[in-house]
């Protein structure tokens, strides 16, 4: 009845996987670092349609990169730019299951990508996740820590 009044069209739950390319990138005191580390995601979506041309897709991923792992969930609102081709923009809220000391354990970050569809169940996927949090606790040096990653992949829905 909830998304009956919404207008809510359709509803798709599905899984998630892919490669994900990470950097970690510091800045301390004027000297900046960047470190590369490749892993992978696997996760579980929902895709709640409103129109033809919009939907909502709320997502729950485990990351698992060296040192860096994590639970990342991305609220992202899908746009059709073309027939079979979606834009997808949202937030990405981050938790680092193995936090070293001195870093903060939740990641905000904004996601921006795109997704092709084979079908209407099987789809490859392209994303880009910029870090925004200041990861680094270390208030006396003014250091900065901040994570990116690309992530290409592949979906399957039900």
């Amino acid at each position: 009845m909830f998304g009956g009044s919404l207008g809510l069209s359709a509803q798709q739950f599905g899984v998630r996987a892919g490669a994900e390319f990470a950097t970690a990138k510091v800045d301390f005191d004027g000297l900046k670092v960047s470190d590369n580390e490749t892993g992978f995601y696997i996760g579980v979506f929902g895709r709640l349609e409103i129109s033809e041309s919009f939907a909502i897709r709320p997502e729950v991923n485990y990351v698992g990169i060296k040192d860096l792992d994590q639970i990342q969930v991305p609220l992202l609102a899908e746009i059709s730019l073309m027939e079979k081709l979606r834009g997808q923009i949202g937030p990405n809220f981050g938790f680092i299951l193995n936090k070293e000391e001195g870093t903060k354990s939740m990641n905000l970050g904004a996601n921006l990508g795109l997704s092709y569809e084979f079908s209407q169940k099987f789809f490859v996927e392209a994303r880009y996740n910029l870090g925004l949090t200041n990861l680094s606790d270390d208030d006396t040096f003014d250091a900065s820590l901040k994570l990116n990653a690309f992530q290409v992949g592949l979906a399957y829905g039900f």
